[in-house]
């Protein structure tokens, strides 16, 4: 049961930035975000009420719980999917991969802990298979694709933020499941705020491939995946979990030649090799004699 959670977290976590492109512009960026997070809002407090009979919020940390929130489920996807639009698919999902290697640098500033080399070694790996990929269209590529590239360098440092934030939730013994309703809320509040600020319509798309992307999105990659993660934390512990996000290179940059969004090619290939090598190595336990 462990692997299929784990090969299902993968590949629908490895194909997230290829379902927001395929959602389409029908509606702005934000409204998408948006529906996303009420459906999977609703999800999670479906779960809650069905699990759990009395809910104690006595010990949550209200501020950490919804910057969490903030940072995982509202921020960072928002900079992620702007990344999508002005880049690539792959390329976003190359540079997301590079969580692996940002989140443990921030957890040992935060709780005083050491980094290892073969961190800083996968940090190097991750930054050079995104100068490779574009290393070959660099004198033609236009300033829009620079920006997508500087929003999904900054999606992926807010989700680390996020996951300092989880990971002093979790030393709190804040209940991932109660942490998770209680983020979505805080997210789905501010971008309620946010579009109605924007005059964003909020209008209903009628397109097949929009609401397609936004199930997926919605119900496999914000609840399912998660619940299947938090569970594989549980049975397998979360180095281990981890793991998964070397594969994601590898995943979105298949998925984006196979929709015409990426051309296969060596520096292509070397990338997604060099990324995946880089996140392995950031994520993997040192041997112990």
């Amino acid at each position: 049961m462990n692997y299929l959670m784990y090969l299902f977290c993968m590949f629908i976590w490895g194909l997230n930035f290829i379902a927001v492109k395929i959602q389409g512009n029908s509606v702005s960026l934000e409204v998408a975000l948006l529906y996303r997070s009420i459906i999977a809002l609703l999800l999670f407090l479906a779960l809650l009420s069905l699990i759990y009979k009395k809910i104690d919020l006595k010990n949550i940390n209200f501020l950490t719980v919804v910057s969490f929130g903030l940072c995982n489920f509202t921020i960072s996807y928002l900079l992620l999917y702007y990344g999508t639009f002005y880049s690539s698919a792959a390329i976003v999902t190359l540079i997301f991969s590079m969580k692996a290697i940002i989140t443990p640098v921030f957890i040992s500033v935060v709780f005083r802990t050491q980094v290892s080399k073969r961190i800083y070694f996968g940090g190097i790996l991750g930054l050079l298979s995104v100068f490779i990929i574009i290393y070959p269209d660099l004198h033609k590529l236009p300033s829009s694709f620079y920006i997508g590239v500087l929003f999904a360098l900054l999606g992926t440092v807010v989700t680390s933020i996020g996951d300092v934030l989880s990971a002093y939730n979790s030393q709190k013994k804040t209940n991932p499941v109660i942490a998770n309703v209680i983020g979505m809320s805080g997210a789905v509040i501010f971008l309620i705020v946010y579009t109605y600020i924007n005059g964003d319509s909020y209008s209903i798309p009628t397109e097949i491939n929009f609401w397609f992307g936004l199930i997926y999105l919605a119900v496999f990659a914000s609840f399912l995946a998660w619940l299947f993660y938090l569970k594989l934390i549980s049975n397998i512990g979360a180095s281990e979990s981890g793991y998964m996000v070397a594969m994601f290179p590898a995943i979105g940059g298949a998925a984006s030649v196979f929709m015409g969004e990426s051309q296969l090619n060596m520096n292509l290939l070397i990338g997604i090799v060099l990324a995946c090598i880089g996140a392995y190595l950031a994520l993997r336990k040192p041997n112990r004699a």
